[in-house]
């Protein structure tokens, strides 16, 4: 049973202390005051059923956060409120939006939410319009920036995914034009062989020669020569061949170092030419070579650009989750490696400003998780990293096992760091370090939304000059959707 309520005593809460005698009447009606022990007294994500507000005592706020509770507010300030404080505003799920335990015994006022809802809506109607403009607008606010946000990231991908597109299919269409041309001089010698300038015994030979080199090109895409290492056998085999009045020896030099070919090769060339027709001279086999060589090779190249675009496209499958649901088992791994992959060769290739070191855990199980989310995520902190290291540095990825239930990933630069007067606001929404008009301050913001809120891990930056981390915790299975049924 609780205590009879006084308008004197409520008037004395800084919340009250400007309400009319009428107005304090009318809450100490409809409320009561009660001495609660120690011990929780509302739960995060409880419906909100009360408004509470601490007369006397202790408490302790909290609020979820991967998987633990964590610390907000510890105060026995008189006066301080909780519970179902948004319970006025209509359309919106009243429940508890954090955790109170009390530390001590304490008294507490205690008014039911339809009750405090009547209350404020009567005694305050343009504060309540107020309010509730304030939130619902904001909410509308976040969610057309959000997806503002995600179009810019969408963007920037977009562009890097048609540069890296236009590289393999620009090389496709230059092999193309090589190859017609090539085919075109091989149409010329086989002119030749109906003038009968090549014996039978001559052609057997160039077709065997043909196929051993073909066989040779196929070979050599897995052989890596140094710089000074081509140059010295692209001398040697000019040398060889000008000594021999091979005419344009110089010419067919790196072509036949690029197919694998060395003297050796050649040597057995010859060979098989002195003993062959004497109009199948060296210099028609090592012409009728060099077409053969050309055109194995620029297949080669068709075939590599061809394999890149499908690779490339199905990395951006893969980042897009376009094949999947919203709510799938998947690798962290795939997940990072395809959001990597859209980012082109800004990052991770030999000679480019931005170096990256990866400390993959591949004994990770797959998380059940929003997979394109999670690659928005990835896209967001990797661009900022990017920018923050001004385009030059080293960006590292490492993942492991947080605990029996959670995984870690952890995305590093070694740029300039974040200044310590802003580092705590890095995740609130439109706070933005970036020229006008070139963010809008919710990519960490809307990361920590879908880490947090969405998959309920948790997300947290360390930071210092040279050392820039951002630590993204994820449950093995996250929330499954509302709408969702378990048992399907």
């Amino acid at each position: 049973m609780g205590e009879t309520c006084v308008r004197d005593e409520l008037r004395t809460l800084f919340l009250f202390e400007h309400l009319s005698d009428e107005q304090l009447d009318t809450l100490c009606q409809a409320g009561t005051i009660e001495t609660f022990p120690a011990g929780p007294i509302v739960t995060e994500g409880d419906q909100a059923t009360c408004f509470y507000v601490l007369i006397d005592g202790e408490l302790i706020m909290s609020k979820r956060s991967g998987g633990v509770d964590i610390q907000t507010n510890r105060t026995s300030q008189r006066g301080v409120y909780f519970g179902a404080w948004s319970a006025y505003i209509p359309g919106e799920e009243h429940v508890y939006q954090a955790s109170v335990r009390l530390v001590e015994p304490s008294r507490v006022f205690v008014l039911d939410a339809e009750a405090f809802a009547a209350f404020m809506r009567s005694q305050f109607p343009m504060a309540v319009h107020l309010l509730e403009g304030h939130l619902v607008g904001g909410r509308r606010q976040s969610q057309i920036i959000g997806q503002r946000e995600k179009l810019l990231a969408l963007g920037t991908i977009t562009a890097g995914l048609t540069h890296q597109l236009n590289n393999p299919a620009a090389a496709t269409a230059r092999a193309v034009a090589d190859l017609r041309e090539g085919v075109g001089k091989m149409r010329h010698k086989l002119a030749m062989l109906a003038d009968g300038k090549f014996s039978p015994e001559a052609l057997r030979v160039l077709i065997t020669i043909q196929d051993q080199v073909a066989e040779q090109v196929a070979k050599s895409k897995g052989l890596e020569l140094t710089a000074l290492e081509t140059s010295d056998r692209e001398d040697q085999i000019g040398e060889w061949l000008e000594d021999r009045g091979i005419a344009s020896a110089w010419d067919y030099a790196p072509t036949f170092v690029e197919a694998g070919l060395d003297i050796d090769w050649l040597e057995r060339i010859s060979a098989s030419c002195e003993d062959a027709d004497a109009t199948a001279s060296l210099q028609s086999a090592i012409g009728w070579l060099k077409y053969t060589i050309d055109t194995e090779l620029r297949m080669n190249e068709i075939a590599e650009a061809s394999r890149r675009i499908s690779a490339l496209l199905a990395g951006a499958k893969q980042y897009s989750q376009m094949d999947r649901g919203s709510y799938q088992s998947a690798d962290v791994h795939e997940l990072l490696r395809s959001t990597i992959m859209m980012f082109g060769d800004k990052i991770g290739h030999q000679g480019k400003p931005i170096t990256l070191v990866k400390d993959m855990d591949k004994s990770l199980p797959e998380l059940q998780c929003y997979p394109g989310d999670l690659n928005q995520v990835w896209t967001n902190i990797i661009d900022n990293a990017i920018q923050a290291m001004d385009g030059h540095g080293t960006l590292t990825i490492r993942t492991a096992r947080e605990s029996e239930q959670m995984i870690r990933v952890e995305i590093g630069d070694d740029g300039p760091g974040i200044p310590e007067d802003i580092v705590g606001r890095i995740f609130t929404p439109f706070f933005t370090t970036k020229p006008f008009g070139e963010g809008t301050g919710l990519g960490l913001d809307l990361a920590w939304r879908i880490v947090v809120e969405k998959h309920g891990g948790d997300l947290r930056v360390v930071s210092e000059p040279g050392n820039t981390r951002f630590i993204i915790c994820l449950p093995l299975v996250a929330p499954r959707p509302a709408e969702a049924d378990p048992g399907e």
